[in-house]
């Protein structure tokens, strides 16, 4: 029989109410002839619940019993959603990640899935038993629980549709589909019927919230066809796949957005190999994720420096620059941050086909009145730095500018 994993996140099985309706759309394609594994999130607000009473319990806690604890909020739905699809005649049984197993490396907290053993997954399902996996974590090698970082269940879910080598994964949350942009930010926002692999990355990358970013890269790696759907209607939804499955590739598919950037310039530094690495070295131990760097042409032996960090790594990164700058002898002359900035990104892979479609993109943010504070590009990405206060203004002039209104 052909597989299918379906995927239900926190806002989808956050009461038992919905968590029926979810079963519902499960005993639904096992009446269509699947063999079905559905992967569960915590119940809306319980893994921030659990992450609470981790931190009020240990500040400098143990991240092995930090997994133990925020773990069992899978455990609680994968039970009773197994619970409720038996009271609905459909053969279930719940799965832990160990009990499959979902093997994982030793990175408590942010785990990393090394391996999946099916076997008795696929026993199961020649019994005639559908399977409801707690998504969001394994077991390390030395057999305690791990977890996979915040939004881990995607990543599950689209671990186990490649390892079971199912016809699809159905993500379902509380969005019917890939938007152009947010709808929030523009009414004239539309629906994607398809959207490729690479501008899905892409998108989740520059901001936007539908997918994880590790749950697109596997289904990229394993062609897994991913499809985004409302667990509270039945419209269709928008299908991740090939670039080659998608009939006419538009220049641009969607407008990203973050709010949450900051800008870090680093003024006076001295020009001359190595400087780079001596800045950006620090900052990657630090653990904080730089995005856009500027480089300004040197002056008498001086240049500065300018580049994106999430607004809550400010501190941070100025630590690890002033640190660096006592015991490397760096030789700057000062450290700025603006926290006021936001990023807005248009992604599609028309853009590897089809020129002046940056200039396209500078001239509608000029008509508006948007400054640029940076600019990064990447083949099928164009992201650019405003000041915050700007952001809407510019995600609707970018929408209209490359007429996402009439995008399907």
């Amino acid at each position: 029989m052909p597989r299918l994993v379906m995927k239900f996140g926190g806002t989808s099985v956050a009461d038992l109410a919905r968590i029926r309706g979810a079963a519902e759309k499960v005993r639904r394609e096992v009446e269509r002839g699947y063999d079905v594994a559905v992967v569960v999130s915590a119940m809306a607000g319980k893994t921030n619940e659990l992450v609470g009473w981790v931190r009020d319990t240990s500040m400098l806690y143990d991240a092995r019993e930090y997994d133990a604890v925020v773990a069992s909020g899978e455990n609680v739905t994968a039970g009773l959603m197994s619970l409720t699809l038996q009271e609905m005649g459909v053969p279930a049984r719940s799965w832990q990640g160990w009990q499959v197993p979902l093997r994982t490396n030793s990175t408590h907290g942010a785990a990393r899935i090394e391996s999946i053993d099916t076997a008795r997954l696929v026993q199961k399902f020649g019994e005639g038993l559908h399977a409801v996996i707690a998504g969001f974590q394994g077991i390390s090698p030395e057999g305690r629980i791990t977890t996979l970082g915040r939004g881990g269940s995607d990543t599950s879910a689209v671990a186990f549709a490649a390892a079971l080598e199912a016809e699809r994964c159905d993500i379902y949350t509380d969005v019917d589909g890939v938007y152009t942009t947010d709808p929030r930010i523009t009414k004239k926002a539309q629906k994607l019927a398809r959207v490729s692999y690479e501008e899905m990355l892409e998108l989740a990358g520059a901001g936007a919230k539908v997918l994880q970013t590790r749950s697109v890269e596997l289904a990229m790696r394993y062609k897994v066809p991913l499809q985004v759907l409302s667990s509270f209607s039945d419209e269709p939804g928008t299908l991740v796949c090939d670039e080659e499955d998608i009939m006419e590739s538009r220049v641009v598919s969607g407008i990203a957005f973050t709010r949450d950037e900051a800008r870090v310039t680093v003024s006076g530094v001295q020009d001359r190999p190595g400087i780079a690495a001596g800045i950006f070295g620090p900052l990657s131990e630090a653990g904080v994720n730089v995005d856009m760097i500027v480089q300004n042409v040197s002056a008498d032996g001086k240049t500065d420096m300018t580049f994106t960090v999430p607004a809550d790594d400010i501190s941070r990164a100025t630590r690890a620059l002033e640190a660096a700058r006592q015991n490397a002898g760096l030789g700057f002359a000062k450290i700025e941050t603006n926290d006021d900035v936001a990023k807005v990104s248009i992604v599609g892979v028309g853009m590897r086909s089809h020129s002046g479609v940056a200039h396209r993109m500078f001239a509608a943010l000029a008509a508006e009145g948007v400054n640029i504070k940076a600019i990064t590009t990447s083949e099928i990405k164009v992201s650019v730095l405003i000041d915050r206060k700007y952001l809407e203004l510019a995600v609707q002039a970018l929408h209209d500018a490359f007429d996402l209104d009439k995008a399907g």
